[in-house]
């Protein structure tokens, strides 16, 4: 599985695309706002001849659901997300304005992820893994054949991620990071919703919240 990823918007968040060698692809949190980052999205789509089948969303806060109208008008494609963050995603609209994104426009998903679902798209079969904290329906998607995981904004390079949010809770993602990352092997990337990929090792070793 090769993982391409841009970084979008004002939060400087990290869109991903998860494709391999039959060019299916899955969109992971499209952040792409304005029309340059939808293109820019959509041109790497069509210069490495991507098929786009799913769309998928680690949580709901807004940085990671900008662009989630746009790929669905696009590639017309299922767009699933845990129930759990359902209303994280609907109360985007409510206050995307104040955040000075005026033109956010809604989409609803077609489906839901749960904890252990199989996601599967071409020659890959990803795991559903459940780590709310952060969100309360958020997830991270790992493919132990790379040594990859997708953790939207559970772990980052160094820290973790906010748990002052409606719906977040701190001692909630602390034991959602110990049991569903740290029992992860430490040679296992990390891509992160904001910020430079790292590992579970590294994390392991030097992650002061995580010591």
């Amino acid at each position: 599985m090769l993982v391409s990823g841009f970084t979008f918007n004002a939060f400087s968040e990290n869109t991903y695309l998860l494709h391999d060698a039959t060019k299916e692809c899955v969109v992971v949190d499209p952040g792409c706002y304005s029309r340059a980052e939808q293109q820019a999205l959509q041109a790497f789509i069509e210069e490495h001849q991507l098929r786009v089948v799913l769309l998928v969303n680690t949580h709901a806060h807004i940085d990671h659901v900008l662009g989630n109208a746009f790929v669905l008008n696009t590639y017309q494609v299922p767009f699933l997300l845990h129930e759990a963050d359902f209303a994280t995603l609907r109360a985007v609209g409510s206050y995307a304005p104040s955040y000075g994104f005026a033109q956010y426009q809604p989409a609803e998903p077609t489906g839901t992820l749960a904890a252990g679902q199989p996601l599967r798209f071409g020659e890959t079969e990803l795991e559903v893994r459940f780590a709310p904290g952060h969100a309360p329906g958020h997830v991270v998607f790992y493919h132990a054949p790379s040594k990859v995981v997708i953790g939207g904004d559970v772990l980052f390079q160094g820290s973790i991620g906010r748990t002052d949010l409606p719906g977040g809770d701190y001692a909630t993602l602390i034991q959602s990071i110990k049991t569903e990352l740290l029992t992860l092997p430490d040679d296992v990337t990390v891509y992160a919703g904001h910020g430079p990929a790292t590992t579970i090792g590294a994390e392991r070793r030097s992650n002061p919240f995580l010591q």
